[in-house]
């Protein structure tokens, strides 16, 4: 029997070796670890999704309704209620002035005379031819009723006395045109002329104001004519500080040219007639109320399409955001329309979460509201 070298048999025990290993199945079960490892990880994640994720926190406010007029501000002047500038009538040398600058007036007060020039002397004259010829026609009358004379005659002199009435009211006439008169009650704002000035007719004599009541005027656009009303009620606040009230008298249907606006007019009492004209005031036309809500400015925040609105959150804590409808914008808060009743406003928050988004939403504590508050309406509309 020839001899087996060691390095075959070596070979062979491996040969059995490896044979037996197989035959135990451990060489699959390489591949069954790897797929019980990959199930292990399958099922962690999906326990952890079913885990809920940590919902982010917001503060929220329920603020009362609120009604409150939609505010149009606008920029404007005080003008006079009537202005006028009074004109010689005639020609001539100025005799009477009895005003000055700043007196006021009445309705018919003379306000500049002519020397007549012989003009009362001619009227004079033309009552006494009148007073002539009426008596020739009563004379007429008697002898024509007699029958001495003809009733041609008759016509002839109450002819003249219809010329001589004709005469009368024509001197009337050119006396009363030496005289200017006061056609309203006002002011004196300017006097254009002095005593012994020779005028022509149309020159400048007096200015004439009338400030009571006084006038706040100034322009609207387009936009806003449909919310304006004749007699509703306004808010003018002049350059002095001073707050008054008026109604619209009047709104122009004709836009400027220019501008494409539309003048109003606001009427203010003025009794004591302290209140010029020319002042620049702030005229706030206040239409028709609506039913708002008043938040501070840092609540307004912006969708993805760029509208101004709110966000807020729903029973289920869900995040909506509504768009506004800014009726005025005050000092102290903003009262927007357009937010439902019964919405939670996010006042913290706000822009940290977006629509459709399920959040932990907590009612605002005080200290929030007071930094958000920037005036008592604020702070009254948002502690409820």
């Amino acid at each position: 029997m020839p001899k087996i070298k060691y390095h075959r048999i070596a070979a062979i025990l491996v040969l059995v070796a490896t044979a037996a290993w197989i035959a135990t199945g451990e060489f699959s079960s390489v591949g069954s670890a790897s797929q019980e490892a990959e199930a292990a990880r399958k099922a962690e994640a999906e326990k952890a999704a079913e885990r809920p994720a940590t919902l982010k926190t917001v503060q929220v406010a329920r603020p009362p309704r609120l009604e409150h007029a939609r505010t149009i501000r606008i920029s404007g002047r005080t003008e006079a209620h009537k202005e006028t500038v009074l004109a010689a009538r005639a020609t001539g040398i100025v005799e009477e002035l009895p005003f000055s600058e700043g007196d006021l007036v009445a309705e018919g007060d003379l306000i500049m005379r002519l020397d007549p020039q012989g003009k009362d002397v001619a009227v004079e004259s033309a009552r006494q031819l009148l007073e002539q010829r009426e008596a020739e026609a009563e004379a007429a009358e008697r002898l024509a009723d007699s029958g001495n004379i003809a009733r041609l005659r008759l016509r002839e002199a109450r002819s003249a006395v219809a010329s001589a009435r004709s005469a009368l009211e024509t001197a009337k006439a050119e006396l009363d045109r030496i005289s200017v008169r006061a056609p309203f009650s006002g002011v004196i704002d300017a006097v254009h002329t002095e005593k012994g000035t020779a005028l022509t007719q149309g020159d400048k004599v007096a200015t004439l104001l009338q400030l009571d009541p006084i006038l706040a005027v100034g322009e609207v656009s387009e936009r806003n004519l449909g919310d304006i009303r004749r007699d509703d009620v306004a808010e003018v606040r002049l350059v002095t500080g001073a707050t008054l009230n008026g109604r619209i008298r009047h709104v122009s249907r004709a836009a400027s040219p220019q501008t494409r606006t539309y003048r109003v007019e606001v009427m203010i009492e003025n009794p004591d007639r302290r209140i010029p004209a020319g002042m620049t005031a702030e005229i706030n036309l206040l239409t028709q109320s609506v039913e708002t809500v008043a938040l501070p400015r840092s609540v307004i925040t912006l969708n993805a399409e760029g509208e101004l609105g709110v966000r807020a959150v729903d029973p289920e804590g869900v995040v909506h955001f509504y768009p506004i409808d800014i009726v005025d914008d005050t000092p102290g808060a903003l009262y927007l329309a357009g937010i439902p009743a019964d919405a939670r406003i996010i006042v913290a928050g706000q822009d940290l979460v977006t629509e459709g988004e399920t959040v932990n939403a907590v009612m605002a504590d005080e200290e929030t509201l007071r930094d958000l508050a920037g005036g008592p309406a604020v702070q009254k509309a948002m502690q409820r």
